[in-house]
Order: C-alpha cells, then structure tokens, then sequence
C-alpha cells in the first residue's frame, strides 16, 4: 500500500501538529495494550519525548480509528492482537491512510482460565465449540445444524463436570474474539468431517457456522477490560474466561488456564508451537505520520529493539511470546525502515 502524501498536506499537517499535538496517540488490541504501555513508560522516561498516550479500544475499534483518515485527529498507531483484514485495508485507503507499516511483535496464547478455587478444566476444541457455538451438530447423528441445546459441560461432554455452561469473554470488537473463533472454535468445528466438507462448497456459511457465538446467556460477553473478566472468575469459580496468556500470566495467583487438546498454557508451549490456541500480535503505524509527530520512528525502534521484544526483552517478562531470532531478523528491518504493507 505505497502512498505519497502531498507536500502541501504535509507542510499543513506539521504546522498543525506544531500546535497541537506532541504526543504518539496508540489506540486498538486490549491484548497488545500492556505490552505497548510498558514501552511508551520507558520510551517516555528514557528520550526527550513525551510518553505515549495508549488506549485500549479494541482491535477493531482501534483500527476503525486509524483508519479514519490522516492528521493530527486521527491516531498514530493501532495495536491489533490479529492481522489487520483486507475490508480495514480497503478502508484506510478510501480515506487516504494508504501508506502503513505492519509490525509484528511476537505471539500470545488464547486461555479459557477458571479460579483456582476449583479444578483446572481439561477441554477439547470440539468441547469449547459444542458449548459456545450459536448452532451445533444434531447430537441424534443427523447431518444438520440445530440451535444450541447445552446448558452444562456435561451435557457437551460426559467426562466434563455437570456445571452451568458460563463462559465470560470479548466482544466481537475484539482481536482475541476473532481469534478465538478461528482458533478454538472452528478447531472444534471442523473435527466434524460433513461440516469440514462444507468448507469447500460454501466458505461463507461454513464461516457462520464455524464462527459464529451463542447468544442465550451461555457466553457473557464482559468488555474489552481482561483484567474485570479475572475478577469476575474470582468470585465465581463455575465460570471460565477467555483472554491473553499476558493476563493469567499476571494473575497465576488467582486463576489457571485449562488444558486445550491436553496441552496446557505455558510461555514454552505457545513459543514452540505445542499449544493450540495462539496467535501473532501486531501494531500497525501510519506512515504519513512519520514527518509529523514527533517520536514514531524512535518509539517504533524502541519496541522492536532487542532489549523491548527480543528473546530475552523485557516484554516476555509481561508474558509476551518472543518471535524467534531468525523471524525477528528477516522482520524488524523491514518494520524499522517502515516498509509499507
């Protein structure tokens, strides 16, 4: 997406800026957010430059923001726990943000975590997406879709406890929902053969299918803030939720993940691949911003520095999954030389 912005835009831009803003503006993934706040404290006591503002909107909130269009109303950077999606790209360039740089910045796991006053859960993806489809397979064998019959783990699977299903999660705004869908619950979805084979014949109803979360109360749907959902599993040990391996990182005290397919949620099982539900973290930078707020291109190196989100940065230390050296090689060049998408 190469764009150039005009010099008569961008002279307007700077002498705009020179009045009102001196500050990044990061918006987007609720995921991303602690990682991206701890840079901008350090970027901001470390340079001449102030701290980033960052905001967690959201990974589709945020990239509706960014996307808006360019100036100093918009937002610098969006913070995106998924890839940004071909509609969003198409949107950015119908409003002239059409020169943007993708930073990928490492892996976090997906958990569904309970209290630790209770049991870990043992789960398949096949359970996770019995219990929070909207629509699941006829259980009498016929080849059909009914509505969500399941009101407890039992009833999903025999050797599951007979406890109300109650799963608090993301809205679809979120990046974790979206991966989430993808990961946990078309996993699930497609270890039925006859709707795996529907893939091929129809993407967009497979996707419905496959996709698409209950809406009777079974999954509650609690805000973009990670940390009210380890709260709420707090005072209610029946209850599972779903966040970013990051928070029940921060939170091992109070609650544990469950065992996915067998594997449980540890920094060494998403980093090597083991665990199955994990996905790439990313922020995304507006390029004709470049020249006009101050700092990007030094916040960006900041981030992107070894000593930030390589293998031993002080991110992982946040529980953010480090990208492997040969990755990070082939990807911080292109990022910090803002090679656009």
């Amino acid at each position: 997406m190469k764009f150039r912005i005009s010099a008569v835009v961008l002279l307007a831009l700077a002498a705009t800026a020179a009045q009102a803003r001196d500050q990044i503006n990061i918006v987007g993934s609720s995921t991303v957010y602690p990682f991206s706040t701890v840079v901008a404290e350090k970027f901001g006591k470390s340079t001449a430059f102030k701290t980033p503002k960052v905001e967690a909107t959201g990974s589709g909130g945020g990239l509706k923001l960014f996307c808006a269009g360019v100036g100093i109303s918009t937002p610098d950077i969006a913070n995106s726990s998924r890839k940004i999606k071909s509609g969003e790209i198409e949107t950015c360039s119908k409003n002239g943000v059409s020169d943007v740089t993708e930073a990928k910045i490492g892996y976090d796991g997906i958990v569904l975590a309970n209290s630790k006053a209770t049991a870990p859960m043992e789960l398949t993806r096949r359970d996770v997406f019995l219990a929070l489809a909207r629509e699941v397979p006829d259980p009498n064998g016929a080849e059909s879709f009914i509505p969500n019959p399941y009101t407890t783990w039992k009833d999903v699977n025999p050797a599951l406890p007979d406890t109300k299903i109650e799963v608090l999660g993301p809205p679809p705004t979120s990046g974790t929902r979206d991966a989430f869908a993808e990961l946990a619950l078309e996993g699930g979805c497609k270890t039925f053969a006859w709707i795996k084979a529907i893939k091929k014949k129809d993407k967009k109803m497979y996707k419905s299918y496959c996709h698409s979360v209950r809406e009777d109360g079974h999954y509650i749907e609690a805000g973009e803030n990670d940390n009210l959902i380890v709260q709420k599993l707090t005072a209610n040990p029946s209850a599972l939720g779903v966040f970013g391996f990051s928070f029940l990182d921060q939170n091992s005290d109070k609650v544990q993940g469950s065992l996915i397919d067998g594997v449980v949620p540890t920094f060494d099982a998403i980093a090597d691949g083991g665990y199955p539900v994990s996905r790439p973290l990313y922020f995304y930078i507006k390029n004709a911003h470049l020249d006009v707020i101050p700092g990007i291109r030094e916040f960006v190196a900041e981030f992107m520095s070894d000593k930030a989100s390589g293998l031993e940065g002080y991110l992982t230390e946040k529980g953010m999954i480090p990208m492997s050296a040969d990755e990070r090689g082939e990807s911080v060049p292109k990022i910090t030389s803002f090679t656009p998408l």
